[in-house]
């Protein structure tokens, strides 16, 4: 069974813009301009991976990040040299992939992943506003654990001077998806060798207390129980 294909762009008039840089190539099939799905695929991701070039070399880092709307918001320490160098106006290349199996083939050559994937292309903006601040804080916390933005203190006035905190608005990329069994060849089929997919998911498990928490802190419901992130 070939690989689904992703929704396509002409189904849907809420496109992702598309220039040289962010344009489909290889496996086209795959892909799609859909700001629908590429939302979806941020909201359910926790890490995004932030591309950048800085003073002649190019760096790759692991970030953690947050939705509200049409903006995306990375959070760190007012020291941290990504934050400071998108904040300064260099071009980013964010993406955030979600791996939803392994494809086994029975050739070496087409085993491949299932996965859902957003990149995005654009520039940052230092987030200045206390009020605006405040809430990519609580759209970060909202992400990471739903509801724990209603027990955490909330940053004060200080620390949000001590933070710095970059708006990048969605607004160039695409999305890829590969979805179903392996692709084998014709001849490969009766080899007699087991071909299919390993699914994989994330799971947030029982929350563990930290070792100096008072014993009488009850474990609040979004870390009493295991929940399925993806």
């Amino acid at each position: 069974m070939p690989p689904e294909r992703a929704p396509d762009v002409e189904a849907n008039d809420r496109a992702l813009r598309s220039t040289g840089r962010s344009s489909l190539r290889r496996k086209r099939e795959r892909g799609s301009f859909d700001r629908t799905t590429a939302e979806e695929i941020l909201d359910e991701g926790i890490v995004c991976h932030v591309g950048f070039s800085d003073g002649g070399n190019t760096f790759v880092v692991p970030m953690a990040y947050a939705r509200i709307d049409d903006t995306l918001y990375l959070h760190g320490a007012s020291a941290n040299r990504t934050l400071r160098a998108v904040a300064a106006g260099a071009q980013i290349c964010a993406t955030v992939t979600l791996l939803d199996a392994l494809v086994l083939a029975r050739s070496a050559f087409h085993h491949s992943v299932n996965y859902r994937s957003v990149t995005l292309f654009g520039t940052g903006r230092r987030v200045t506003d206390p009020a605006e601040g405040l809430a990519a804080s609580v759209a970060l916390l909202e992400h990471i654990a739903p509801g724990r933005s209603r027990d955490a203190r909330l940053p004060t006035p200080a620390e949000l001077v001590a933070t710095l905190i970059v708006a990048v608005r969605i607004d160039e990329g695409s999305v890829k998806i590969r979805t179903g069994d392996p692709i084998d060849d014709a001849e490969d089929l009766d080899l007699g060798i087991w071909a299919g997919i390993i699914p994989l998911e994330t799971v947030a498990g029982r929350g563990q207390p930290a070792a100096d928490l008072d014993g009488s802190v009850t474990l609040p419901p979004y870390a009493e129980r295991p929940q399925r992130r993806r």
